[in-house]
């Protein structure tokens, strides 16, 4: 196939332009480097399936040729208020990826009688009162809250992809994106693991909000690639959430790190984030397995000891 993948640049967006170019297909990348990075793809200058345009999918784009496929990925995606490429800094450009750029895309599917995949997130679910989150639960969501811009920004990309399903036939897919990490993450990115991550490699006390309770579900990034690329071969419409159901607390996780790296400077507590900060977080992953018989395998010790390398690299401990 002939696909193109918006947010090229960005963490997942390249492990997909890899993965399927391995798969054997043409890959088309877009990206304005907004917060995706030059250095992600840089690998595939020289391949003759990869060609890239450097485009904002905010405003009208248009692709020569034929596209059989559109993997729609564009969007600030940090939750670090100090990050200048997280939303909470770019809301105006979250709010439009989500919205124009989603619309855009299915322009460009309809009128290439494209499939089309929408990166969504478990966001969407918001701070959930039903665990774990299954792809029936409608969420939870401040629409006014600072983390709204993201939030709602994909909870409408949602609604539009599925109009363009029932109104104009696109053949469409949704996954919902839960933690996920591996090697190509921002380290500034602001969730818990670069965070931590980035702190033990550096022998710092690892810093742990409130008491550490709060809970969440680690994917390494190869099985998360792995599952998106069987929804896009799939013929299911309906959203499906793609992540780890194995669930631990902050604290737990934290613990983890310190172990694995052998970091001895220990923990430090610090007062808890925002109300809105989710306090559980974890896949229902049954119509994953039941629709594209996929489930992780990649446990975390893995997963941790294969992003190890990059993380030292970026910090210059290689």
């Amino acid at each position: 196939m002939r696909i193109l993948i918006t947010g090229a640049a960005g963490f997942l967006g390249s492990h997909l332009c890899d993965h399927l170019l391995n798969d054997g297909h043409e890959i088309i990348g877009m990206d304005n480097f907004i917060t995706g990075s030059p250095d992600n793809i840089a690998h595939l200058a020289d391949n003759e399936k990869f060609s890239f345009y450097k485009r904002d999918v905010s405003n009208y784009i248009f692709v020569p040729g034929n596209v059989d496929a559109i993997l729609h990925f564009a969007s600030p995606a940090s939750p670090n208020p100090q990050s200048k490429s997280g939303y909470f800094n770019l809301p105006i450009q979250t709010m439009k990826a989500g919205a124009l750029g989603t619309h855009n895309c299915l322009g460009v599917a309809r009128s290439h009688n494209s499939k089309f995949l929408l990166a969504s997130t478990s966001e969407i679910y918001g701070d959930p009162e039903v665990h774990p989150q299954a792809e029936t639960y409608p969420g939870n969501v401040d629409p006014v809250g600072t983390r709204a811009v993201y939030d709602e920004a994909k909870r409408f990309a949602e609604s539009l992809t599925m109009a363009y399903h029932r109104f104009h036939n696109v053949n469409t897919s949704i996954v919902r994106i839960f933690n996920t990490y591996g090697p190509r993450m921002d380290l500034e990115d602001g969730r818990a693991l670069p965070n931590l991550l980035k702190q033990a490699l550096l022998g710092q006390p690892l810093t742990v909000y409130g008491d550490g309770s709060q809970t969440r579900s680690f994917c390494f990034v190869d099985d998360l690639v792995d599952g998106i690329i069987k929804l896009l071969y799939s013929k299911e419409h309906f959203p499906v959430n793609i992540g780890n159901p194995v669930e631990m607390t902050i604290l737990q996780f934290a613990e983890a790190i310190n172990r694995i790296t052998e970091n001895k400077a220990g923990i430090t507590f610090v007062d808890a984030r925002s109300a809105r900060d989710p306090q559980r977080r974890r896949p229902d992953i049954t119509r994953a397995k039941t629709i594209l018989d996929w489930e992780p395998r990649v446990d975390l010790e893995e997963g941790i000891r294969r992003t190890i390398p990059f993380f030292k690299q970026k910090l210059g401990l290689a």
